[in-house]
């Protein structure tokens, strides 16, 4: 009997689905009336990317879209269910705005109506401020306080790569264990990605219009993305502690599955952009069928 694919337990591509497996999870812990916020926010962002929330563009980064967002909003609520299940429970204000620090967390790629220039992926070397600072503009129509403002913000900031989580400072320390959770999620959403390779290709464009360095071809980023892989694996051992692993537990426990699926998924990404570096015989991209490329 094969093993079951991370991919196989909830369609990704399918946002109401998302929405129905995350309040399964989080009114396991809590109340279901509690549930009410974080689907408005679910929607909100929807809205968002699509174009319909007055005084924004449509999202039009094909890498950093709606899907990575709840990718990282499904792989949050998941170590949530296993922090809960194994430690002390969140308490539920910190699990919503945790769970809402993932919806919001790529909001900085979003233009405004007014800027018309490019694509969001301009901002891809400040989306995490912008991130923050969209938060703060919309606190009241997004219905947060002053509080939650601050608590949400601090967890987006832990999903930069560039970001010093040590030297971070923290409300507490479940705060910082929410901010390290956020930062895996972030990390183990894209990719784990049944997609991510493919889309891979749209993170090239997304960094050409970025003007970042070293990515003179789409090639240059499958091909360094086996560096990626190693210091994704550092971050998510050292600088996170090892958060990932409550994932484990959420599968073991949801679905009798003693495997950490989301490890599973990265690894097997990372064999196969090992076979496409070494097989010169087609063009690279010949080797990737999941997405119809433009």
């Amino acid at each position: 009997m094969a093993a079951v694919q991370l991919s196989q337990l909830v369609d990704i591509s399918k946002p109401q689905y998302i929405l129905t497996e995350i309040k399964k999870l989080f009114t396991a812990h809590y109340k279901s009336g509690e549930f009410s916020a974080l689907k408005q926010s679910f929607f909100q962002i929807r809205d968002l990317f699509s174009g319909k929330m007055k005084g924004y563009r449509e999202c039009n980064t094909e890498y950093h879209d709606l899907r990575h967002t709840l990718d990282t909003f499904l792989a949050v609520a998941r170590l949530i269910d296993g922090y809960n299940l194994t430690e002390k429970k969140f308490d539920v204000q910190k699990a919503e705005n945790l769970l809402k620090a993932a919806l919001f967390h790529d909001t900085g790629y979003i233009q405004e109506e007014w800027d018309t220039s490019g694509t969001g992926a301009k901002y891809t070397q400040e989306h995490v401020n912008r991130s923050t600072h969209f938060v703060e503009k919309n606190a009241k129509q997004l219905e947060l306080d002053s509080n939650d403002v601050e608590s949400i913000n601090s967890y987006i900031i832990c999903s930069h790569l560039g970001t010093d989580f040590e030297v971070l400072s923290f409300a507490s320390g479940i705060d910082r264990i929410a901010g390290a959770i956020l930062g895996t999620s972030d990390l183990l959403g894209q990719m784990s990605d049944r997609i991510y390779l493919e889309k891979l290709l749209f993170l090239y464009y997304e960094f050409r219009e970025a003007s970042i360095p070293g990515y003179d071809t789409e090639f240059d980023i499958i091909r360094k993305t086996l560096d990626f892989y190693e210091v994704v694996k550092q971050r998510l051992q050292t600088t996170f502690f090892n958060i990932f692993n409550h994932a484990q537990t959420h599968f073991q426990r949801r679905y009798d599955i003693n495997r950490n699926l989301y490890i599973d998924a990265m690894e097997n990404n990372i064999k196969y952009v090992k076979k496409i570096i070494q097989d010169e015989s087609t063009n690279f991209r010949d080797k990737l069928h999941r997405v119809n490329f433009k």
